[in-house]
């Protein structure tokens, strides 16, 4: 599939031309219609099954927020669970000139009670904090201490995005 074919949204685009700069594997994506307005698709990279969400800025509140659930048939929503074929969870974020991108193993947001484990616990939505925003709560700073840790900004080198996205 060429980017011309992928009519996705752009911040997709740009971590597609990152995988074929880095000689990466990736199957084209599949839109999910529910989680539209944070850009839910689904794919593989590297033989890994992806979940990829685009974060948004809200107005009250640092750091940006996004969704992370599924749903099984018409029930209700709920998180993702440990036992889902999920492998990492990528949330693409930008500001003004800014962007990057989160690269979250499933177990690390299990671990995080991000991601249900046994069906227990869990959230549907989380909030991200890139490096270049200013966090004030000392528990904004905690969430944003470990996510940085996840964090591939534009432009990363090879050792570091194969860093995130290497065997789990």
């Amino acid at each position: 599939m060429t980017l011309k074919e992928n009519p996705f949204h752009p911040d997709l685009h740009v971590l597609q031309r990152a995988y074929d700069t880095h000689g990466m594997a990736w199957s084209a994506p599949l839109h999910e219609a529910e989680s539209a307005e944070y850009a839910a698709s689904s794919f593989a990279v590297e033989g890994m099954q992806v979940r990829f969400r685009v974060a948004k800025i809200t107005p009250t509140k640092v750091g940006q927020f996004v969704t992370l659930w599924k749903r099984i048939g018409s029930g209700p929503i709920q998180p993702f669970d440990e036992t889902d074929p999920v492998d990492l969870f990528v949330v693409s974020t930008r500001e003004g000139g800014q962007f990057g991108q989160f690269v979250f193993p499933r177990a690390v947001l299990a671990r995080r009670d991000i991601v249900a484990r046994a069906g227990q616990g869990g959230k549907r939505a989380i909030r991200v904090y890139p490096p270049w925003v200013l966090t004030t709560s000392k528990q904004a700073q905690a969430t944003q201490r470990w996510q940085l840790q996840y964090f591939l900004p534009d432009g990363a080198d090879a050792a570091a995005v194969r860093r995130l996205y290497g065997p789990l």
